[in-house]
Formats: structure tokens, sequence, C-alpha cells
């Protein structure tokens, strides 16, 4: 069987046309799908029986089970999905003054090796089907739902490096953007990437409105290399000139993702050598305090380390916003909540 978020709508019309049904029975399954949030094909009243039980016979619905659930005291919540055949992957819910955002994953582990991070703790195990990256935004949204709230941006920076897996996620976001899906604008969807510097080029082919977020965090070649081995393929001239050819087509504006490590990227230098890196281009740096994973030696600075050095980075006329720390009090870094989750269950087995 396949999973039906799996299909376009011009994949379903298809599809309701191969059984002798008119096109436009697909925009009612569609239509019942994205925005009724239907959780079975039963649900559709307006389907004939027929057209339902063929459905139901071919496609299902809910293609992942919550296993966990976190909320933080700031409501920030994390999730802990099964997939069918198994495997376990995290999502997250984050309020803003502005709204909603959900965080999702593009695989099950990630083969980048950041060495601050909670999601290479395990190793790539697969890439997310196209049915389960949209299923993961179609839980959340159905859990706002029952406060008739609804997702307002949707940020994939999970597990997972999202490059590594393009083609399924591009043809995911497509679906959500679509106006006959769940309607999420396309400025309000953002990509974050490690720096792969051909599919950065790539992307910038595609004249889309998806922002695109890099996940930088260090200021020079030498401590990236420590911190991010993809750096060690796409050194920064790199990668920048990439970012370079992105703005030029799209005229978009670059985010800078910025972790903040105590004593290591937020010294006077990081901020002189950052004002290189950034100066004539249109980007802009977004601090993140670090939540400290515990199988890491890296720590997050406090509060006013992490003021100090956005004001070092304001007074060099720099682009820059501090984010505020979401979760920490739920192990909210990527990664974590599945590590535990697989540690307990090697524990058991």
């Amino acid at each position: 069987m396949e999973e039906i978020y799996s299909l376009s709508l011009e994949e379903l019309q298809a599809y309701v046309q191969s059984i002798g049904q008119k096109p436009y029975k697909a925009k009612q399954i569609y239509t019942w799908l994205y925005k009724k949030r239907a959780c079975s094909f039963d649900e559709m009243t307006d389907i004939k029986k027929e057209v339902i039980e063929d459905l139901k016979g071919r496609f299902y619905i809910e293609n992942m089970r919550l296993v966990d659930i976190h909320i933080a005291k700031d409501k920030t919540t994390k999730f802990l999905f099964e997939l069918k055949d198994g495997n376990l992957i995290e999502s997250v819910l984050m309020v803003f003054d502005y709204g909603y955002s959900a965080c999702i994953s593009t695989q099950v582990g990630c083969n980048m090796g950041c060495k601050f991070c909670a999601s290479g703790l395990l190793k790539k195990v697969r890439d997310l089907s196209l049915g389960e990256i949209i299923g993961q935004v179609m839980y959340l949204q159905k859990y706002l739902d029952k406060e008739d709230k609804r997702l307002a941006n949707l940020v994939v920076m999970g597990t997972g490096e999202p490059f590594d897996n393009y083609d399924t996620l591009m043809k995911a976001l497509k679906i959500i953007n679509d106006p006959n899906g769940l309607e999420i604008g396309a400025r309000h969807i953002s990509i974050s990437t490690c720096g792969i510097a051909p599919m950065i080029r790539r992307f910038a082919s595609e004249n889309v409105q998806y922002n695109l977020a890099i996940s930088l965090h260090a200021s020079n070649d030498t401590l990236r290399d420590s911190l991010m081995p993809i750096n060690k393929a796409y050194p920064l001239k790199e990668l920048f000139s990439a970012l370079d050819e992105y703005s030029k087509t799209n005229n978009r504006r670059i985010t800078l993702e910025y972790l903040l490590l105590d004593g290591i990227n937020n010294l006077e230098k990081n901020a002189d050598e950052l004002k290189e890196l950034v100066k004539g281009r249109n980007a802009y740096i977004n601090l993140i305090p670090y939540n400290t994973v515990e199988e890491k030696d890296f720590r997050s600075c406090s509060e006013r380390k992490a003021l100090e050095f956005y004001d070092m980075l304001k007074k060099r006329d720099i682009a820059v916003t501090l984010r505020q720390k979401k979760g920490d009090d739920i192990n909210a870094a990527c990664g974590q909540l599945r590590a535990m989750a697989i540690k307990e269950r090697n524990a058991t087995s």
C-alpha cells in the first residue's frame, strides 16, 4: 500500500481517472485530506462508496505513530514518531509572537557529522519518503486543530540534511505550499542546509520563494573544519560563491545560522571575521543559543554573553538577530529525544 500524502493533485487526478471517475473527484479527496484533515477514508462522506473502498485498498493516511511527546515550559512541543518500518523520527512545534512554527526532519539519522549536533549521534539509516515528510506537518497541524490554531511557518531544520534528500523534499514542499494542499506560503517556509554548495546552486535555479538558511556556526575555515566536516568538501569561499549565485538569481535574503558555543565561536576575532564574510551580501546572522547535548563537550553561553556577542556584531554594522531559546528543559536539540529512545530500546532488548 502507498501513502496517499505522497500524491500530488495531478497524480491523484490520474488515479481517479484510472478507476473511471471524473478528475474533479481528486480535488474533493484533496480537500478532505488537507483542508478537513481527514484521518480515515470513511470520513469522506461525499465520495462514492466504491471509490472509498478502492482508496482503502491502495492507500493509507496515517503513516506514523506517536511514541512520546514532551512539552516545555515555553510551550515548545517535541514529538517522537515511529514509522511503519519501526524507525523513529522527531518533529518540533514552537510558539512565537507571530504564531506556531513546525520544525521537521528529512532523514532517519544524519551523516553530516557536525560535532555539536545530537542528530549525528546516530548515523543516517535512510531518507524519509515524501509521505513521511508531509505526514509530520499534517500531524502537527491536526494537533493544533484541537485548539483551532494553524501553522504559520515551516522550518526544515530537523534531523538530516535536507539537500541530501532534495527531490523528495522539493516535491513535498510543493504539496505543502499548494493552495489545494496545506497552503503554507512559500515565504513562510525555510530550508536549512549545512552548506552543500552544488545543491545550493541547483536550488538557486528553481526560482522558488522558500527561504534559505545556512548552518554557518563558524567564522573561518579552520574552526568550521573542526566543527562541520562538510566544510572540508565545500570551504567558505566555495560556499559563499554558491550563496552569491543564489542571491543574484533569486534576490532573496539569506539567513546565516550561528550557534553560540561558549568560548569557541563568540570571541572578538569571530565578530571581525563575520564582518568580512557578510560584507556586501544580502544576508543576516541569526544567533542561536545552543541547547546543550550531554554526549557533546560544547556548552551554551550565558544570556549575558549572548547579548555581548550580539552587540559586537551590531557595532560592526552586521544585520543580526538573537533567537529566543526554546525548549531547553525538554532536551529540544534535534535528535536528542530519538537518541534517548533508541538507547532505552537497546537497553531492554
